[in-house]
C-alpha cells in the first residue's frame, strides 16, 4: 500500500503537540523519578488554583486535569499572551508494581507533586529454601 505524506501537515501536527493551540493548550511539563519505595511525579502548573486540579485513577491510568483561567474582567486588553490558558490534561499509565490506592498529592509553589508507593508484591523479598535431607556435620 502506498501512503502519501505531507511534510507540512506533519510539521503542523508536531507543532500543535508541543506548543498546543488556543482550543487545546500544550501538555503540562513533568519530571518523574523513583525515590526508595515511592514513584514521584512533579507537574509544573504555575498560576493554576489547587481547586481547579482534578486527579483520577482508573485501571492504572492516572489522569491529571487542571485549568488556568483567562484574566479577570471582560474589559481587559491583553498586551502579550504567552502563557497557555484553558484546560490542561495529562495521562500516565502506571505499572502493576505501583499501589494506586495510596497516591498522595501536594501542591506547593505551582508544582503538583504525586507520590505513589511501590506495591508490596513488587518489593524485593528473601525466599527461604527448604531441604528434606538431614543436615550432616563433618567430624574434625
Amino acid at each position: 500500500m502506498l501512503m502519501r505524506t505531507d511534510p507540512f501537515r506533519e510539521l503542523d501536527r508536531l507543532t500543535q503537540q508541543v506548543l498546543g493551540t488556543s482550543a487545546r493548550p500544550a501538555a503540562m511539563p513533568m519530571d518523574a523519578w523513583r525515590d526508595d519505595q515511592e514513584f514521584v511525579v512533579a507537574f509544573d502548573l504555575p498560576g493554576v488554583s489547587p481547586d481547579s486540579v482534578d486527579l483520577d485513577v482508573e485501571r492504572n491510568v492516572l489522569t491529571v486535569k487542571a485549568q488556568r483561567p483567562e484574566p479577570a474582567g471582560k474589559d481587559v486588553e491583553l498586551i502579550a499572551s504567552e502563557r497557555p490558558r484553558g484546560t490542561f490534561s495529562r495521562q500516565l499509565i502506571l505499572g502493576d508494581t505501583l499501589d494506586v490506592e495510596h497516591v498522595k498529592a501536594t501542591y506547593n509553589g505551582g508544582v503538583l507533586t504525586l507520590r505513589i508507593p511501590v506495591a508490596e508484591k513488587a518489593k524485593p523479598r528473601k525466599i527461604e529454601i527448604e531441604t528434606k535431607e538431614p543436615q550432616h556435620q563433618l567430624a574434625s
